[in-house]
């Protein structure tokens, strides 16, 4: 995969947090407020890293767009209704960063290979230029070996792996570390 290292030249730092394992229990395709079990922990360490002036920005493959199986409406609806259950719990996600696409699977238009779907860093990318971050001082969380990709082509300055999907190690990936819970981030903040 290419390195596409973004310049971190900017003052603020950031959270980036995968939302399925990480924010949320992983259940396939999520769509509905229902099916929502936020992972233990994850409202302590948003407020330690808010409270570090960390933005909070959530970075998402959604194939269930892609696939039809629920709507790009469906989406912001559930991260609206997500927002604000953050905010009860006294949080402010910054944004939520959404790839719809899947090269394979999708349906119509959403069948193509997108430089926003992980294991590409264009989410973080994005993200770095409407947030004027530097990257090599913020955090990457996720689950998946996609997301330890996505945030090392990005320059990510810290990747953390939590423990439960991926069984072995990341092709490529010795820049991350795995984390047992979310509460093994907060002393990095």
């Amino acid at each position: 995969m290419p390195q596409f290292i973004q310049e971190s030249t900017g003052p603020n730092r950031a959270l980036f947090l995968d939302r399925d394992g990480v924010i949320n229990a992983e259940i396939n395709y999520l769509h509905q407020p229902e099916q929502v079990h936020f992972v233990s922990g994850i409202f302590a360490l948003c407020r330690s890293a808010q409270a570090a002036s960390y933005k909070l920005i959530v970075v998402t493959n959604q194939a269930g767009i892609a696939r039809g199986y629920y709507t790009e409406e469906d989406f912001h609806a559930l991260t609206r209704w997500m927002e604000a259950a953050f905010a009860r719990e006294g949080v402010q996600l910054d944004r939520t960063y959404f790839c719809p696409h899947h090269p394979e699977q999708g349906v119509g238009a959403y069948r193509r290979e997108c430089p926003d779907r992980k294991p590409n860093p264009g989410m973080l990318l994005h993200a770095a230029r409407d947030f004027s971050l530097d990257l090599t001082r913020s955090i990457f969380i996720g689950d998946r070996c996609t997301d330890m990709a996505a945030g090392q082509a990005a320059g990510v300055g810290t990747l953390l792996l939590l423990e439960g999907v991926e069984r072995g190690d990341c092709a490529g990936g010795r820049n991350y570390r795995r984390i047992p819970t979310l509460d093994a981030a907060l002393p990095l903040l």
